[in-house]
């Protein structure tokens, strides 16, 4: 009985690249998840095991990034639309009839000053990303309140580095004058009210709005040298700004972005085209309380 070849693509999945327009003071930023498939003349890779006509996908994703340099990314379709014909039209052979590139982009918006303006310029949070949370103890007498945040994206694309650290034998990491600081923000505090019948509830909400807003002016705010020091700043800040607040705790995983080296190809990386990875990653964590104060909120 005879076997046929179906339907059949192969492609790069998931390229995580950010682009940094530099061009003013005011950066913009494009953070894009990039897959592409390619369809064609692909019989012999699968029948025969002859890569002639086979475009490596280590190639697709180094395109990708490339493109981002050469071109810039003024939208996520204009991207999509300028890399799929690039395969259908200029792969070699013709052995590419079909290109299909699929994007998510994830939005941020700019961090404001402490006095409502527009800020810093290269400060960003992640839209609408972050999610609430509350842990409530009660013993019969009094109770505990912590609340928090967590999945609080944000990014510095300059005023951070990273340098005169202790190395061994194993050290590779270069060290780094000005990079990217990203994180993702899991924060929880925990307020001096006990709810005994003297002591008054604070405004919840307000307290909360109040907060992020504290953490997110002090990760602006700090120009950095390690993110141990912003973690410490953040936890600062809040301190001193929110007396009904005791003690903060915050974890903050190192979401690391690594200039890509496109010298390969003839371009120079002039601190615009980054790999943002996921894994493996930094994790960073802290407590900042008042003094006097035992810390009781669990590390997790």
């Amino acid at each position: 009985m005879a076997h046929v070849l179906g339907q059949n693509q192969y492609g790069k999945a998931e390229n995580r690249i950010v682009h940094v327009r530099r061009g003013s003071a005011r950066h913009e930023i494009k953070d894009l998840n990039v897959s592409v498939s390619l369809s064609g003349a692909f019989e012999d890779v699968h029948l025969h095991g002859s890569n002639a006509d086979c475009l490596p996908t280590d190639t697709v994703k180094n395109t990708v990034f490339a493109f981002a340099k050469q071109y810039g990314i003024d939208s996520a379709e204009d991207f999509g639309i300028l890399l799929a014909r690039h395969f259908v039209d200029d792969t070699e052979r013709g052995v590419v009839h079909r290109a299909r590139v699929r994007i998510e982009e994830y939005a941020w918006e700019r961090i404001p000053a402490a006095d409502g303006g527009e800020g810093t310029g290269h400060s960003f949070v992640r839209s609408g990303q972050e999610t609430r949370t509350a842990e409530i103890g009660y013993d019969g007498a009094s109770v505990r309140v912590i609340s928090g945040l967590r999945d609080l994206v944000v990014l510095n694309s300059t005023g951070s580095e990273f340098r005169g650290y202790l190395k061994d034998r194993y050290t590779t990491l270069q060290e780094a004058r000005d990079r990217i600081l990203a994180t993702q923000v899991t924060a929880r505090w925990r307020y001096g009210h006990t709810g005994r019948d003297d002591d008054s509830a604070p405004h919840w909400d307000h307290c909360y709005a109040r907060v992020k807003r504290q953490l997110l002016e002090a990760f602006a705010g700090t120009y950095s040298h390690s993110l141990q020091q912003t973690l410490h700043a953040m936890g600062t800040h809040v301190l001193d700004h929110s007396a009904e607040v005791d003690e903060i705790r915050l974890e903050l995983p190192n979401k690391h972005h690594f200039l890509v080296d496109l010298e390969p190809f003839g371009l120079h990386n002039d601190d615009e085209v980054y790999y943002a990875a996921d894994r493996m990653y930094g994790l960073i964590e802290g407590t900042v309380h008042r003094e006097g104060v035992v810390p009781v909120i669990p590390v997790t």
